[in-house]
């Protein structure tokens, strides 16, 4: 399999520098996976839909959040430039469906989305704190939903969904919870070792790594406590993905969905 990282979106957030310091701005990490007769997708970031028609977003996620409309960052134009068509993406993975994340959906419609249970039940009939977050105008294609339990063996001291309808084993569902109801992670076997994708489990990679010198931003903890469906919940996962990282002896990289370094980081690797 081969993987590209895809920058599929630019949020500009208020109180940019507070939350990412030197860093004032989040990408929308996204992964294009190659099989041998269909691309996979995780996570599709803002869709052209959202740029063409701005207003699908939201008042308070433009003002807050305010993402940067452009359409050559769109996972179609992605896709489109690496010599593939739409219809070759069968198949798209979300860690979660909030709007930055699942924005995409619409640009693949004959894509079937796969994502845990409880992040679909959220989406179909959420809660008054979870209305925000979540809109449905992005899946009214109505798209082939397959959900799952995370009920399969453990991954790192995760629990997993079992396999993946109509995918190989090597790509995964991980159950990482606490940013929002059913979040998960995708993990990928390169081989030589596993590619975590972690959605937004965390936001800057000094929150799991395990460099001792490099440090968050102060806000960044505080904006992550506002959004997060169950704080405490949340800081227990990431205290375990720093253990699953220690304890893997280099076997295991994760990557969130918003660190710019990370990303530049795969560029490199990959270039």
């Amino acid at each position: 399999m081969r993987v590209h990282h895809l920058d599929c979106g630019t949020l500009c957030p208020r109180g940019g520098r507070a939350l990412l310091g030197e860093e004032s701005e989040f990408v929308c990490h996204c992964l294009l996976i190659e099989l041998p007769h269909s691309l996979v997708l995780v996570e599709t970031g803002l869709g052209t839909s959202d740029i063409e028609e701005p207003r699908r977003l939201g008042m308070l996620f433009r003002g807050l959040v305010r993402p940067r409309l452009a359409l050559e960052q769109t996972a179609l134009t992605h896709v489109c430039a690496l010599g593939f068509s739409p219809s070759d993406v069968r198949d798209v993975l979300v860690t979660h469906l909030d709007l930055d994340h699942a924005g995409g959906l619409s640009d693949f419609p004959e894509a079937r989305l796969h994502l845990l249970r409880d992040e679909w039940q959220a989406a179909q009939k959420p809660s008054p704190r979870e209305r925000s977050r979540y809109r449905a105008v992005q899946w009214e294609h109505a798209p082939e939903v397959h959900e799952y339990e995370a009920e399969g063996e453990a991954f790192h001291g995760f629990a997993r969904a079992r396999e993946l309808d109509g995918l190989p084993p090597e790509i995964q569902l991980v159950s990482l919870p606490g940013h929002s109801r059913g979040h998960a992670g995708v993990a990928i076997d390169e081989g030589e070792g596993t590619l975590l994708h972690c959605g937004d489990a965390y936001f800057h990679h000094a929150e799991v790594s395990l460099d001792t010198h490099a440090r968050p931003a102060r806000g960044l903890d505080l904006f992550q406590s506002v959004v997060a469906h169950d704080n405490a919940v949340r800081r227990e996962t990431q205290a375990r993905l720093r253990e699953a990282v220690r304890a893997s002896d280099g076997r295991l990289r994760t990557t969130s969905a918003h660190d710019r370094s990370e990303l530049a980081r795969e560029h490199g690797a990959q270039a």
